[in-house]
């Protein structure tokens, strides 16, 4: 057995020594001990703990991959966040002050995806193990919502119907505000007796619309979200942000960031989160790469009273991004690229004369780099948030406001 000490949080939340080597579910400042295989202790036993070491609150943190830092304090995350953002910034010279962090309660994840198979004895449906390809059943999950908890049976009678024992389905769930809209990737192909089983089960446990491989199967009523005046209707699967915590801190933050404009263009739009509440006091012009968001925010505003018009484009903005002439006709932008960020786009914005950036990212790293080519172009950033709504995860997303000088 070797003790060693922890120095640091790695990106994924593992303990880190010098080595280095990593340890899951430590803090710095432990002493721990155990077998070192490689460059990991698997099983490490903590010799002398954190202050900021706590209980979990899960009973399955122990087996599940769900989450990786039930084990330390909220303050100790939230700093911790913070400290990621800080470093990814610092390492393209930009030093900012975090403003506050936003974190989502307990039981607000509306949103998740579960796998299940067939097995001898049944069926197992859950979340995989920390890297490994076990299934852990997790029926007194914290994090989610207790809508999507109670629709477990529900999904075991799915796999028990539609799986097999070679092939795990993903079980994607979201708990619109209309009840849970469930899309089911690699279950058995489609045929009328499979059909009228999954049928069966909609009706059984009260689901409000089911796809399955890409088919919608079964649509009891509209799955809706609510925007401010709009209804969205996602396409099935759709992205979307996790909690509805999280979703209304970015929205307030960029309708902060974007005040006064009275034409607004929001890039990767996706179905709307940002384009259909800016709608209520601006022109909004809304571009997304998948077509099928975009129909579903037309819709959405459509059917909506009292917004002012919104227009939507389909658009690879990874390809072809807006380009300044194009960019230029807006007073402000909303900028929520995927993890990769957006190199050519905000080098775009960065040529263009907007004097206004609302940006959201869920990569730090990505951000930092973004962040340098508009300082660079000559803007500052006004402020800085962390919303934190992938609670206990490693995960770090990051609202901010961009403003000429």
């Amino acid at each position: 057995m070797t003790q060693i000490e922890i120095t640091r949080l790695g990106h994924h939340g593992d303990g880190i020594a010098v080595g280095p080597i990593f340890a899951a579910k430590t803090l710095p400042g432990e002493i721990v001990e155990g077998d070192i295989t490689g460059d990991r202790i698997v099983s490490p036993s903590i010799v002398t703990p954190s202050p900021d070491r706590v209980k979990p609150p899960c009973v399955h943190f122990k087996a599940c991959g769900g989450c990786a830092l039930q084990h330390a304090s909220d303050d100790f995350v939230a700093n911790w966040k913070s400290d990621v953002v800080r470093t990814a910034l610092s390492h393209q010279g930009i030093d900012v002050p975090i403003s506050s962090v936003f974190t989502s309660p307990n039981q607000s994840r509306r949103r998740a995806t579960f796998a299940g198979r067939r097995t001898k004895k049944g069926v197992l449906v859950g979340l995989h193990g920390r890297a490994s390809g076990t299934l852990v059943p997790v029926p007194n999950c914290v994090l989610m919502t207790q809508k999507i908890m109670n629709g477990l049976p529900a999904f075991e009678d799915l796999v028990q119907i539609g799986g097999s024992r070679r092939v795990e389905m993903a079980i994607t769930v979201t708990d619109s505000d209309a009840g849970l809209d469930v899309s089911v990737v690699d279950g058995k192909e489609l045929d009328m007796e499979l059909r009228s089983d999954l049928a069966g089960v909609v009706r059984k446990y009260g689901i409000i619309r089911l796809s399955w491989n890409g088919d919608e199967v079964v649509q009891e009523t509209r799955p809706f979200l609510s925007f401010g005046r709009a209804r969205l209707v996602p396409p099935p699967g759709a992205f979307l942000q996790a909690t509805r915590h999280g979703e209304q801190s970015l929205i307030a933050l960029m309708k902060e960031a974007v005040s006064g404009a009275e034409r607004v263009v929001d890039l990767f739009s996706g179905c709307g989160t940002f384009a259909l509440p800016m709608a209520e006091f601006a022109e909004v012009h809304a571009v997304e790469g998948e077509k099928a968001m975009l129909n579903s925010l037309s819709e959405a505003w459509k059917t909506a009273s009292g917004l002012k018009p919104v227009t939507v484009a389909t658009r690879d903005l990874f390809r072809q991004p807006l380009l300044p002439d194009e960019l230029n006709k807006f007073d402000a932008a909303i900028i929520d690229p995927p993890r990769a960020g957006a190199l050519a786009q905000t080098g775009e914005l960065a040529k263009s004369k907007l004097q206004s950036i609302g940006f959201v990212s869920c990569n730090p790293v990505t951000f930092g780099r973004d962040a340098k080519t508009l300082v660079e172009a000559g803007f500052a950033i006004d402020w800085l948030h962390v919303v934190d709504q992938f609670r206990w995860s490693p995960h770090v997303e990051i609202a901010a406001k961009f403003s000429r000088t």
